[in-house]
């Protein structure tokens, strides 16, 4: 497993993972990014949504 800074958790798969309401996703790829900023539309996986944050300076 590789945390990246600002980004998704990758993981060797395959994983299966287990959301709080008990629902299954697996994915049977041998990288898999999982998404730590629940801005995903296909979460728990990343689908880069992380990278359009935009940045305001304060």
């Amino acid at each position: 497993m590789r945390i990246e800074t600002g980004g998704p958790v990758l993981v060797e798969g395959p994983v299966e993972l287990t959301g709080d309401d008990g629902t299954t996703v697996t994915a049977d790829r041998f990288l898999v990014a999982v998404c730590t900023c629940r801005r995903s539309k296909r979460y728990p996986l990343c689908d880069t949504s992380h990278r359009k944050r935009v940045r305001t300076d304060t």
